[in-house]
């Protein structure tokens, strides 16, 4: 059986006045999406639980079956094992934003969207300024970068992820716990180099954001997964942009399929991704295809971005893998966001979303299109989250 699993990160909202007090997805032409809900299983999944902070690393764990309270560790081990990066025992892995704070507050927790030679040269030369120090910085992908920090055994740190302190004071978000001292010392010798920075003088010239800070969080060690493979018996594929999304799929023993012009944001490559998605259900047993820009809407505050995002994973991802599916003759596909990301608070929201999931010797039940409130109105609700997977894959 050919299985496809599509990750609309963040599509999930609130009803907005802007779009007549509808959610993105109640206003967003998705006919495919909806012919899959409408001919299979619609629900809502608790994919955030109880004491966990909304994010993409946990919900997608709980997609994909994992328990968070058994497998989640923290979001940087995930995204160093996309990296190939060793964490040592007695070193801990960090999630290294580089962010804009103005007047004290979190004012952009991309900086803007760094761009990814900024990125490169401001790594380097924090590398040289921590030279005589046990750490050392890696580039990720434009803001996303990590931090491995040695001699941090007794650390026990709680720390904000930026995008969830939008327009808020920094200071009653900096980390706190054992080994906070020295991670906000590393914080603010970074942030002396930064604002003097040649980038930041090239990026006043040209009218953009300032680069002013780097933030360090979603701190861990690595923990390892139980191969999907071996749990579901299929060998799967990963298409996405971003690094926590290629850290799962290493760490679930999953390969990954590149795609040029895949930015991880909102003019990333979705027909390329479509087209890739269809290719790979040749050659694997599942395919997942991954897009990040509906959480990128969601942070920007731009309803009608988020619209646009839907329509086009509709168009140029849903809709053609749905059709190679249907060449097969046993399939399944599932639509599944990770979280909410509403365009009001600009911030992850650990409310259910919807999800939905058709194929082969899956009833139709429920008959309605896929939105969050037709999917509350049928009625199916699974929690515990992670079991969800189970029905969709036997």
């Amino acid at each position: 059986m050919k299985h496809a699993i599509i990750l609309p990160d963040g599509a999930a909202d609130e009803p907005l006045p802007q779009l007549g007090n509808q959610t993105p997805l109640q206003k967003a032409n998705t006919p495919n999406m909806d012919t899959v809900a409408m001919s299979g299983r619609l629900g809502r999944v608790v994919t955030v639980p109880k004491g966990f902070t909304p994010a993409t690393d946990v919900a997608t764990l709980s997609l994909f079956g994992y328990q968070p309270a058994r497998y989640y560790s923290g979001r940087a081990p995930i995204e160093a094992a996309a990296q190939g990066l060793e964490i040592k025992e007695d070193e801990i892995v960090f999630r290294c934003n580089f962010v804009t704070i103005l007047d004290g507050k979190m004012k952009d927790f991309t900086a803007g969207h760094i761009k990814q030679a900024e990125a490169d040269a401001l790594i380097a030369d924090l590398n040289n300024l921590f030279a005589d120090e046990p750490l050392s910085f890696y580039a990720g992908v434009s803001y996303r970068n990590l931090l491995i920090v040695g001699n941090a055994g007794n650390m026990r740190l709680i720390t904000a992820p930026p995008h969830d302190i939008p327009d808020q004071s920094v200071a009653s978000h900096q980390p706190a716990g054992a080994g906070s001292d020295r991670v906000i010392a590393i914080m603010d010798r970074a942030r002396e180099i930064i604002r003097k920075h040649e980038v930041n003088k090239t990026r006043e010239a040209a009218g953009e954001k300032p680069i002013t800070d780097i933030w360090l969080w979603g701190q861990g060690r690595p923990t390892v997964l139980e191969p999907f493979a071996d749990r579901f018996g299929v060998m799967g594929t990963v298409i996405t942009g971003v690094d926590i999304i290629r850290g799962l799929a290493v760490c679930m023993g999953m390969n990954l399929i590149e795609v040029e012009g895949a930015t991880g944001y909102i003019d990333t490559n979705f027909e390329g991704k479509g087209e890739a998605g269809i290719k790979a259900l040749d050659d694997y047993d599942l395919v997942v295809v991954h897009i990040e820009a509906p959480d990128e809407a969601g942070h920007l505050g731009d309803a009608e971005e988020k619209v646009k995002a839907l329509e086009r994973i509709d168009e140029y991802i849903v809709g053609p893998m749905l059709k190679k599916l249907r060449t097969f003759d046993e399939w399944r596909m599932m639509i599944a966001p990770d979280h909410p990301t509403p365009v009001s608070t600009t911030a992850h929201s650990d409310v259910p979303p919807p999800f939905c999931y058709a194929g082969t010797g899956i009833d139709a039940i429920e008959k309605r299109p896929f939105t969050e409130a037709e999917a509350e109105a049928g009625g199916w609700f699974v929690d515990p989250g992670h079991e969800m997977i189970v029905g969709f894959m036997k």
